[in-house]
């Protein structure tokens, strides 16, 4: 048996070397301006699923309390680490950056395909699936929130996986308002989440900000 030639450009095999793997790459870090405020989005390259993400704050302006989240719910994915997606000259495609400048420009229903990985409770995972079912231009309270995450009578529930939600704006908990019609609460400020219903054309008039 004749053997290859031998090719010293070409680096010796190890085998106690494991194979590249894509899930232990870093996260990528998307940076986008929304409604006037920088939204931050972090991101698994391996498959485009968001794992992170919010709006920098005049209290946090570089977003540190969204990695401090991360930490808290999916250690394993924060020890990855995170780089800037846009960073070297061979970055790769960001597709997570062309839906929110899409959405930022007035295409409010691009950010409805992409995908989300979160660490979930059964019933966290239902609120969170139903409410990226509440379409932009739309608005529910918690009360029906909890109806359609399957369980009418878990309203306590629901609030808690809408404060518990690590994926700001694509599991759109700004689309939660108070019963008496009035805005509610919102991390990242209620004149923020005030800008982001106008946008996505859910408020036609002027609504109570507490």
């Amino acid at each position: 048996m004749t053997r290859p030639p031998h090719d010293p450009t070409r680096p010796p095999h190890d085998p106690t070397r494991a194979p590249h793997d894509p899930t232990r790459a870093p996260l990528r870090r998307t940076v986008v301006d929304i409604v006037g405020a920088p939204f931050h989005a972090i991101w698994s390259p391996e498959d485009g699923a968001l794992r992170a993400a919010g709006f920098a704050t005049e209290a946090d302006p570089e977003a540190r309390s969204l990695e401090a989240r991360l930490r808290a719910a999916d250690p394993a994915a924060a020890e990855r680490g995170i780089a800037d997606a846009s960073a070297g000259a061979a970055a790769p495609a960001d597709p997570v950056a062309e839906a929110l400048r899409a959405y930022a420009s007035g295409e409010v229903a691009a950010i409805d395909a992409l995908a989300v990985r979160q660490a979930e409770t059964p019933f966290r995972g239902d609120v969170w699936r139903a409410l990226r079912g509440v379409r932009s231009g739309r608005a529910v309270t918690y009360t029906e929130l909890a109806a359609l995450a399957g369980r009418p009578s878990a309203v306590r529930a629901a609030a808690s996986g809408c404060a518990n939600n690590l994926v700001a704006l694509v599991v759109p908990c700004h689309r939660i308002v108070r019963t008496d019609g009035g805005l509610g609460g919102y991390l990242f400020g209620v004149a923020l989440k005030e800008r982001l219903l106008r946008h996505e054309g859910a408020l036609q008039h002027e609504l109570p900000l507490g």
